[in-house]
């Protein structure tokens, strides 16, 4: 039995590393990025390259503005994961965050 994950990460350097674990068969259970941010002449909202990525494999996004806060907290805590998978997040993650997953 593979274990549940959570992936984070937001820019294109996480994106192989999110579709890999996909098409191994792990279940992923929650996919954390950055908000969508305004970009270009159009400030139009622009979804991270890691959500795109999830959304495409219909897999479930948060996207907290920190991941710190007991709202992130206990969404991250839903998931139930056993091992939580980093690749370029952008954020610190604190030691409440580090001590969710069963297995690191």
């Amino acid at each position: 039995m593979k274990p549940r994950l959570v992936f984070m990460g937001t820019p294109e350097f996480g994106v192989p590393t999110l579709r890999h674990l996909h098409a191994q068969g792990f279940p992923i259970t929650a996919v954390v990025t950055r908000p969508d941010k305004p970009r270009g002449r159009g400030y139009t909202e622009t979804p991270s390259p890691v959500k795109q990525a999830a959304l495409a494999l219909n897999l479930p996004v948060l996207q907290p503005e920190s991941v710190n806060t007991a709202e992130a907290l206990a969404s991250l805590s839903a998931a139930t994961p056993d091992v939580i998978v980093v690749a370029a997040f952008g954020q610190i993650l604190k030691p409440p965050v580090l001590a969710l997953p069963r297995w690191g």
